[in-house]
């Protein structure tokens, strides 16, 4: 239930909003083309998509876009109170804003492939000082104008970008002005020699660990662990090949963590030690 609702507008659109709210209640994201910026100043929430869910406590926020459906916030408690404040990011008032150019906020991270959607942050200092000035504004509407909101939307991309969370929110926000959604394939062929976990590409395909594991089987019927491990050892075992490059490097460069592992795992898949393998492979073609 809500007790108490106020909201600013910056052209036309719903910018800043501080709601009051008693448990139980449920705030369903509109699917449309903007980010949010949620912090909670008192009680606590709970994210759900269709894949996830976790508590945003108070002092922490949520940053996500809507771009894609089944996404709420609901009451962790029955009859728990939660206070909480919401700036929306629309893709035309920031280019509106940002006359001349976008900041590198907003602009697609190089090598990344991700259609990570959403983003908790931390207490940070800097966030919880910014929320009491816009709770100022809200006690005192006379003071605000168009300037005043312009200024604060800068303010709020300002620390966000400063944000020990900075790089999951530059991925989020590029979307919404180069929104191409990847494909799960896409995605794992372009992590497959890193050293990414299980969980952190489950995250980066926006699933849980077990919804990932189901689509994989799916898709390449294999478990990730063994497809990964087996085309990174087919990588090594063609630079061994075609090139002089120090084992230990190999290994790295194909994402494995340590020598011993990568031998154990090469000599379990070629029957071969890798300078044997490297070796023989000389020999034939000499």
């Amino acid at each position: 239930m809500v007790n108490d609702y106020k909201k600013y507008e910056l052209f036309g659109k719903t910018l800043m909003q501080r709601i009051e709210l008693t448990g139980p209640f449920r705030y369903d994201f509109p699917v449309a083309e903007q980010a949010c910026f949620i912090y909670v100043l008192n009680g606590e929430l709970q994210y759900r998509t269709d894949e996830t869910a976790f508590d945003i406590p108070a002092d922490y926020s949520l940053f996500l876009n809507c771009i894609s459906s089944g996404k709420h916030v609901h009451s962790s408690g029955q009859e728990e109170n939660c206070h909480i404040v919401i700036v929306t990011f629309y893709p035309d008032i920031l280019k509106k804003i940002y006359d001349r150019e976008l900041p590198s906020l907003f602009q697609k991270p190089e090598n990344v492939v991700s259609n990570k959607s959403n983003q908790k942050i931390n207490n940070d200092f800097l966030i919880k000082k910014y929320v009491e000035g816009l709770l100022f504004y809200f006690e005192n509407p006379s003071l605000v104008n168009e300037d005043i909101l312009v200024l604060k939307l800068k303010e709020i991309i300002l620390l966000l970008a400063q944000s020990q969370n900075a790089d999951s929110i530059q991925l989020i926000l590029s979307q919404l002005f180069s929104p191409a959604t990847y494909t799960f394939k896409q995605i794992i062929e372009a992590n497959v020699f890193s050293q990414l976990t299980i969980e952190q590409l489950a995250e980066q395909n926006n699933l849980s660990v077990s919804s990932f594991k189901r689509e994989f089987a799916r898709l390449y019927n294999d478990t990730p662990a063994n497809y990964i491990r087996n085309k990174k050892l087919e990588k090594a075992a063609e630079l061994l090949q075609i090139s002089d490059n120090r084992i230990t490097n190999i290994a790295y460069d194909c994402g494995f963590n340590d020598l011993a592992t990568f031998t154990k795992n090469f000599t379990d898949k070629f029957h071969s030690s890798p300078s044997n393998y490297r070796l023989n492979h000389k020999e034939k073609s000499n």
